[in-house]
C-alpha cells in the first residue's frame, strides 16, 4: 500500500533530502504509533517524506527483508517521486541492506542508522560527540565489507590472495584502535563525573534525574524548574547532552537535577552502551521524575519502553514519580493538575503542564517530601551504625 505525501515548497527547500518510508507489520494488529514515530524521526533528520510504503508479513524475507513484491512497490514509488533515500522502520542485516541497495539503486537506511545520524547532528558537548562517534563506529564494524565488495573476488586465488583481505583487515584494525581510544577518553570523563558525584554525596545533596520518552517535555520541565536555557523543540532527540543544575527547595536546601537523553522504542543497543556514562547520572540518582506525554495515544507503551531501558542500565529499583505532562492538550476534566499518592502515602503521580507552568508547584512538593524521606533514612542508617559499633565495644 503506497501513500503519497505532498510536501510544500518551503519544506522542500529546508529539507536535507527526500525519502520513502517503509514500515512493515509483523503482528496481527496495525501499529499506527510506530509509523507516526518514523515520520517524526525522518522530520528530525530534516528529510522530506515523499511516500510511505506499508504492508504486512508473517516474517522478514531473509534476502531483502520486505519480499520481492514489496521491493517492486518501493521501486515504483522511487520512480514516481524521485526520492533519493529509502528508510526502513526496522533493523536490517548487512546482507539485506546490500541487496536492497542493489535492487533499488538508492541508498537504504535502517532505523538504527537513522537514529545514529540524528544523534550525530544533536550532540554538542565534547562527551556527547565522543559517545555518538563510538556508537557509529560500533554499528559500522558489522558493515565494513560493504565498502570493499569490489575486492572480494580477489580472495583465495594463488598469486591474488591478499589485497582484499589486507584492505579489510587494515580497516578493521584502524576502526578498532579508534574505538579503544574513544572508550579510554569516555572512561576518564566517567571518573571525573564520579568525583563530582561523590562530592555531592558527602554534602548530603539529593540527586534527581528527569527521564522519559523522547519529546515528552523533559527539557521544558527542566528549564522551568531550574531556569536554565536548555534547547527545546518539538522534535525527537532535541537535546542529547546531559545537563545538571542546582535547585533550592524552600525549607530544605539544594537539590541537583539532571536532564538526560530521551528514550525511544527499540533504542539501539550501541547507543545504550555508548551513552552508559551519561546514563550513570540516572543510575546514581536518588529519585527519578519519569515524564510522560499525557496527550499521546501510545503513552502506556512509551512508559513500558522507558522502564525497559531503565532496567537495562540498572536503574529500575530507584524511587520513581510518574509525571503526566502536557495536560493542557487533553480534556481538563480528566487531566486537571494535581497528584496521587500510593498505598504508602508517597506521591507516585503528578499531573501538570511544563509548558504553561500549570501544576509545577506539585513537583516542588514531591521533592520536599523526597528530601525529608532521604534525611530520615540517613538518620536511621547512622543510628544503626552507631548501635552496631556500641554493641561491638560491649562484646
Amino acid at each position: 500500500m503506497l501513500d503519497q505525501i505532498a510536501g510544500d515548497a518551503s519544506g522542500m527547500e529546508t529539507a536535507a533530502g527526500t525519502a520513502v518510508l517503509v514500515s512493515l507489520d509483523f503482528s496481527n494488529k496495525a501499529d499506527v504509533g510506530n509509523l507516526e514515530e518514523l515520520r517524526h524521526l525522518a522530520a528530525s533528520d530534516r528529510l522530506a517524506i515523499s511516500a510511505v510504503i506499508k504492508g504486512k508479513r508473517s516474517r522478514p524475507d531473509p534476502a531483502t527483508f520486505a519480499g520481492t513484491g514489496k521491493v517492486d512497490e518501493i521501486t515504483s514509488a522511487l520512480e514516481q517521486t524521485g526520492a533519493s533515500l529509502v528508510i526502513f522502520d526496522h533493523d536490517l542485516s548487512p546482507a539485506q541492506q546490500r541487496n536492497l541497495e542493489r535492487r533499488l539503486g538508492r541508498r537504504v537506511v535502517d532505523r538504527t542508522s537513522l537514529i545514529l545520524d540524528i544523534f550525530a547532528q544533536r550532540a554538542k558537548s565534547h562527551e556527547g560527540k565522543l559517545q555518538v562517534e563510538l556508537a557509529q563506529l560500533e554499528h559500522l564494524s558489522t558493515r565494513l565489507v560493504r565498502g570493499w565488495t569490489h575486492l572480494e573476488r580477489q580472495k583465495g586465488g594463488i598469486g591474488l590472495r591478499g589485497p582484499g583481505e589486507t584492505q579489510l583487515e587494515t580497516d578493521r584494525r584502524l576502526l578498532g584502535k579508534r574505538v579503544k581510544l574513544l572508550k579510554e577518553k569516555l572512561a576518564k570523563l566517567q571518573c571525573q563525573r564520579g568525583l563530582q558525584r561523590r562530592s555531592r554525596q558527602r554534602a548530603d545533596v539529593m540527586s534527581v534525574s528527569i527521564v522519559g520518552y523522547t519529546n515528552a517535555g523533559k527539557s521544558t520541565l527542566f528549564n522551568n524548574l531550574t531556569r536554565a536555557r536548555t534547547y527545546v523543540a518539538d522534535q525527537l532527540f532535541a537535546t542529547l547532552d546531559a545537563t545538571t543544575r542546582k535547585v533550592f527547595v524552600p525549607d530544605h536546601g539544594p537539590v541537583v537535577i539532571s536532564d538526560t537523553v530521551g528514550f525511544i522504542r527499540d533504542l539501539p543497543h550501541t547507543l545504550v552502551a555508548a551513552f552508559r556514562a551519561t546514563l550513570e547520572e540516572t543510575v546514581q540518582a536518588d529519585l527519578l521524575l519519569h515524564v510522560v506525554d499525557a496527550s499521546s495515544p501510545n503513552r502506556d507503551e512509551q512508559i513500558d519502553e522507558v522502564n525497559k531501558v531503565l532496567k537495562e542500565i540498572g536503574a529500575d529499583s530507584i524511587p520513581q514519580v510518574l509525571v503526566l505532562n502536557k495536560i493542557d492538550l487533553v480534556d481538563l476534566s480528566a487531566g486537571a493538575a494535581g497528584y496521587r499518592r500510593d498505598e504508602y502515602g508517597r506521591i507516585a503521580q503528578l499531573r501538570l503542564s511544563a509548558k504553561t507552568g500549570y501544576g509545577l508547584e506539585f513537583v516542588k512538593l514531591s521533592l520536599s517530601e523526597a528530601i525529608e524521606r532521604q534525611a530520615l533514612q540517613r538518620c536511621k542508617s547512622r543510628s544503626q551504625i552507631t548501635d552496631a559499633a556500641a554493641a561491638g565495644r560491649v562484646a
